[in-house]
């Protein structure tokens, strides 16, 4: 009858897809199983079913795997902070690096380009400088929880079912964060229960506490706490800074981000401080970051400087270079190899991040960066010379067509690619090719107990330069 939707199988996992998922074979199709490990041997039941590939859930282990331990969070296999707490770390960064190899190979046909070992994170746990915390009207009840025959109280506030916007599971901690966060965390949840004000109902769009985000500086260890909510109450929003700042001495600033929309994000149409000054500083490195509530900053920030350290060594830059940067996002990347070059020119679209960038350069007296704030197309139309190194940090969507297409046209000696996206990255790499080589590439470790990889990639101009003119293929990023 061949294999069916519903059908219980046994399979033994050979593989781990990008993902966090692990791969297996049955009946000739391949299977897609989550929280599996390679190595175990399971039972899984069929969720869905194509003609080559299907989708199993993960129902029991056989036999496990060597690289399977036990996870130290209650909460894994159903949060989606992270995906992987039941994986040895070695392996994890194994994985990856694979992820980074397969990808060059299978989607941009560059397969003899070195990739090293993933540099590991130098913490595992505790890393996060920055967690967003939702507040839902709805909580999502875990097994164990579904025969207790007691209604669960209308209020929630934690962290996201993995695929889904309105299911939160309601955490007492997360250990991705400081224990201090998850002592603001407890504190701010006793107090919105105990407030009369409602939990903002993701589906019904109506009630008061919408997010809760934490961010730490790891240069000095105080904390900004960004309460949003639906509505403007200073009075609420006074009592519960000062209930934080009593009992948790780190606590340096409060902020109340107000958004009355109907989008699930956490960042208001207006904020109002409650407390303090309204930002932290924290450093990479030598150099001091303002960080204000929806400002961006790399949320491992031990590892930032080794993302950063290997760009400026790919850079190979003696003092006398210029950079030119796209996607400069605060300034991070321009300001850490400042001292390095002769002049470094950042592009970001985000007026926001451009003034942040700007004022951090005041904070560290950098006087060689400069910043341009536009549409990254648009702006490299107005660039004369070609820098000597050009550095590119896009989104997960990779480079836009255009923007590939200005880089060939520019023609710098180097490029460093720093990347989130392992497929993106080698799409994009494949399309540089016949201008770039490719020499290497280092991923680093940013996110421990995910899938999830930063790649540095280093490229140099081919000699002779193949000018591709309008040959690129068509993609779609945004």
């Amino acid at each position: 009858m061949g294999l069916r939707k519903g059908q219980h199988i046994r399979i033994e996992i050979v593989k781990a897809a990008f993902g966090g998922r692990g791969i297996g074979h049955f009946e000739g199709r391949v299977v897609f199983v989550q929280h599996a490990v390679p190595g175990d041997i399971l039972q899984a039941q069929v969720v869905k079913k194509k003609q080559n590939w299907a989708e199993a859930r993960f129902v029991g282990l056989i036999r496990p795997s060597s690289d399977r331990i036990v996870p130290p969070c209650p909460f894994s296999g159903y949060c989606g902070g992270c995906q992987w707490q039941h994986l040895t770390y070695a392996r994890q960064l194994a994985y990856k690096q694979s992820f980074v190899s397969e990808s060059l190979a299978h989607i941009g046909g560059l397969n003899h380009v070195t990739v090293h070992e993933v540099l590991p994170s130098p913490a595992r746990f505790g890393y996060r400088n920055k967690m967003e915390f939702s507040f839902s009207d709805r909580p999502w009840l875990l097994p164990h929880q579904l025969g207790s025959g007691l209604a669960p109280p209308p209020f929630a506030l934690g962290l996201h079912v993995p695929g889904t916007f309105f299911k939160i599971i309601d955490l007492d901690s997360c250990l991705l964060q400081n224990e201090e966060g998850n002592v603001i965390l407890s504190v701010v949840k006793d107090f919105a229960r105990q407030s009369g004000l409602p939990a903002y109902g993701l589906k019904s769009h109506a009630g008061f506490w919408r997010f809760l985000t934490v961010r730490r500086s790891d240069a000095s260890g105080q904390w900004l706490v960004n309460l949003v909510t639906a509505q403007s109450r200073p009075d609420t929003m006074r009592a519960l800074a000062a209930m934080l700042v009593e009992r948790i001495e780190g606590v340096a600033t409060v902020v109340n981000n107000i958004h009355s929309g109907k989008a699930s994000v956490a960042i208001g149409s207006r904020e109002d401080l409650i407390f303090g000054e309204g930002f932290l500083e924290d450093r990479i490195g030598p150099y001091r970051f303002r960080i204000s509530a929806n400002s961006f900053f790399q949320t491992n920030t031990a590892a930032a400087e080794l993302l950063y350290r290997t760009a400026g060594r790919y850079a190979g830059l003696t003092g006398k270079e210029t950079i030119l940067d796209l996607y400069s996002g605060t300034g991070t990347i321009p300001i850490f190899l400042s001292d390095q070059a002769a002049q470094v020119t950042g592009i970001e679209i985000n007026p926001s991040a451009i003034e942040d960038a700007r004022r951090n350069c005041e904070v560290n007296h950098i006087r060689n960066c400069r910043f341009l704030c536009g549409d990254t197309r648009e702006i490299l139309k107005t660039i004369g010379q070609a820098p000597d190194v050009l550095i590119v940090d896009p989104p997960r969507a990779g480079l836009h067509q255009a923007v590939l297409q200005q880089i060939i046209d520019l023609r710098p000696e180097k490029v460093v690619y720093v990347s989130c996206n392992p497929s993106t990255l080698a799409r994009d790499l494949a399309l540089l090719a016949p201008g770039f080589e490719t020499l290497e590439i280092q991923p680093v470790d940013m996110f421990p107990h995910t899938y999830h990889v930063e790649s540095v990639a280093r490229l140099v101009r081919r000699r002779p330069f193949s000018a591709l003119g309008s040959t690129l293929p068509e993609h779609s990023t945004a």
